[in-house]
């Protein structure tokens, strides 16, 4: 593509594209080669920045767990004891079973998609420019055909692998619990039941239909809101980014109105897990 070819619309997608590899009959194949891979596709910019910032956090927390001592502690340990009793006094106050897991899991949730959430602060065209910069200078490739998006939950395989580690733990949280028998006649005898046992043979069926449906939707609405915020806060930048020297107050307020998004959807992420996890372990329906 050449430089006077590029367009706003262009512009748009090219940002909002993902760095893909794929396996083809000659090998290896990238980006634009991947267009017809089909489903086996790898997003290699958001599989990066997911695992290199889910290594960040744990080299943050466990920083501060060896500098942790019985002294006055310092501001960096303060700060993290703050969001630990933050996610601890939310698990004790919503999850009303007994588990080691979900005080830890709902930290990692919390911290890990606040940072990959967090990287939708970084201006738009500053990291995406210089992987052009490094493909065209040290692999020869046309500056155009080098994507990255940097933000990991503006891809939706990975809030969606989020949202499907949370719904196999609560199938395997209410098989636990519950039992196998316990689970399948909360999907059948539930929300609708009688006496009479030939009634039940034609609600059985509806109260499949019906419990599944909720119970699918759990995964579902976790990904695609978490996706769509920060989807939709992301392109914003990108068309505010598209202004000129302009940008920069527009870029400010919206900043700084993105941080409550990025913040609250990291802690609705975590709240929801949490209360679906509570669902699945209740002995009750």
């Amino acid at each position: 593509m050449a430089a006077e070819e590029v367009t706003l619309s262009s512009h748009i997608q090219h940002h909002l594209t993902n760095a893909k590899m794929c396996s083809t009959d000659a090998g290896l194949a990238f980006n634009k080669a991947c267009a017809d891979s089909g489903f086996w596709t790898w997003n290699i910019d958001t599989l990066a920045w997911s695992i290199g910032l889910g290594l960040v956090f744990l080299w943050i927390f466990r920083s501060a767990a060896k500098k942790a001592n019985t002294g006055v502690p310092g501001k960096f340990q303060c700060f993290i004891e703050m969001i630990v009793e933050f996610v601890g006094d939310n698990v004790r106050d919503t999850y009303h079973g007994k588990s080691a897991l979900i005080a830890p899991l709902a930290l990692t949730i919390f911290v890990w998609v606040f940072l990959m959430n967090l990287m939708d602060l970084i201006p738009v065209d500053f990291l995406p420019a210089f992987a052009g910069f490094v493909g065209e200078q040290a692999f020869g490739m046309d500056s155009h055909d080098v994507y990255m998006k940097i933000v990991p939950t503006t891809d939706i395989n990975m809030t969606a692998a989020l949202a499907i580690g949370v719904f196999i733990l609560m199938i395997g949280y209410a098989i636990k619990i519950k039992g196998i028998g316990g689970f399948l006649a909360e999907l059948t005898l539930h929300p609708f039941s009688s006496n009479n046992k030939l009634a039940m043979v034609f609600l059985i069926p509806c109260n499949l239909l019906l419990e599944t449906i909720a119970l699918v939707a759990k995964p579902f609405s976790l990904a695609l809101r978490l996706f769509g915020n920060l989807y939709a806060g992301e392109l914003i930048f990108i068309l505010i980014g598209a202004v000129g020297l302009m940008q920069l107050p527009l870029h400010f307020i919206w900043a700084v109105f993105h941080i409550l998004v990025i913040v609250l959807q990291a802690f609705v992420f975590m709240m929801l897990t949490i209360v679906y996890l509570s669902m699945a372990s209740s002995d009750n329906h």
